[in-house]
């Protein structure tokens, strides 16, 4: 498994991530000992880079996180939120940051963070989040609680604002690097550049729109969005390919970002994950793929405070 380094952090991250939303249940129930296992084999396949939240499953997916790392802890580089707590649950407050990650740390059965993320910034007033939430978290690595500090979100020019201005170790962007946006590639990356800042990419399904089954009821997407999504699986499989594949192998193949995460909860999807890995994409049918998601490329959804969407 190829492992490149998180910006300056030192940390070196499998280029494929596990992200463990899936352990809280938050896409469809699982069997908690598959997911177990789920977690034991990709980290035997060399999957070390492991992203979870409190958010997810209301805490779920740390406990069963936390469960399945018992006695491997030291071989993976752990990764979890604070800040975000619901749908529409959230505090920056210093005190929320120090109480959060003292939480997840006895859910996940350790003692310190490799990645330390606040989650969903734009859900945030920007000067809270900059004065309060991320100072909060670096005083945690000078305890040595966590090695590094990040944000996460969706808006990709806050989030590059807020890098900016703070000068996090890294940001963890979702929905912004796949087959239907890529804009990361012209906000995020340069500042990357530049600066030395680590970056995380996720969802590189787009939450289930360029997926067979399809996103879930709640994806905030337009339907014209969803509608290209199903017209992108249906080229696809007219070509023999998977779109799925496609759109991870084409995230994979980004040389600037660390790792891409993506959720697994079985052992055969950890497989079917691992197989990409081995596999190129058809410049041509990129090119198709391209003209197709022509009128609807770059466009998402407002996450957040308005005032966070420039």
């Amino acid at each position: 498994m190829e492992q490149r380094t998180l910006g300056n952090t030192g940390i070196q991250l499998s280029v494929l991530g596990f992200g463990a939303a899936t352990l809280g249940d938050i896409y469809g129930g699982i069997d908690p000992d598959e997911g177990t296992l789920a977690v034991r084999h990709a980290i035997d396949r060399g999957i070390n880079f492991i992203d979870v939240a409190p958010y997810y499953g209301q805490t779920l997916a740390e406990t069963r996180l936390g469960e399945a790392l018992v006695g491997v802890r030291d071989q993976v580089v752990l990764s979890s939120k604070c800040c975000r707590y619901g749908m529409r649950e959230f505090d920056f407050s210093k005190k929320s940051v120090t109480e959060s990650l003292d939480a997840s740390l006895e859910r996940l059965r350790t003692d310190h963070l490799d990645l330390f993320i606040i989650h969903d910034v734009e859900f945030g007033d920007r000067q809270q989040v900059e004065q309060e939430a991320i100072p909060a978290a670096l005083e945690a690595k000078a305890l040595g609680k966590v090695r590094a500090v990040g944000i996460s979100g969706l808006p990709v020019h806050h989030l590059k604002n807020v890098a900016a201005a703070t000068g996090v170790d890294f940001v963890l962007s979702y929905c912004h690097y796949n087959l239907l946006v890529d804009d990361l590639d012209t906000v995020l990356v340069p500042h990357a550049a530049a600066s030395g800042m680590g970056l995380i990419n996720a969802s590189p399904l787009h939450m289930g729109v360029l997926s067979a089954e399809g996103p879930p009821d709640w994806h905030p997407g337009g339907d014209d969005i969803k509608e290209t999504g199903r017209k992108v699986i249906e080229l696809c499989d007219a070509r023999g390919a998977n779109a799925s594949q496609v759109s991870l192998r084409f995230a994979l193949d980004h040389p600037t970002l660390a790792s891409t995460l993506c959720g697994m909860k079985t052992r055969a999807q950890v497989d079917q994950n691992l197989a990409i890995l081995d596999m190129q994409n058809d410049p041509d049918l990129l090119a198709e793929i391209a003209e197709l998601v022509a009128p609807v490329k770059n466009r998402t959804w407002p996450e957040g405070l308005a005032q966070n969407n420039p």
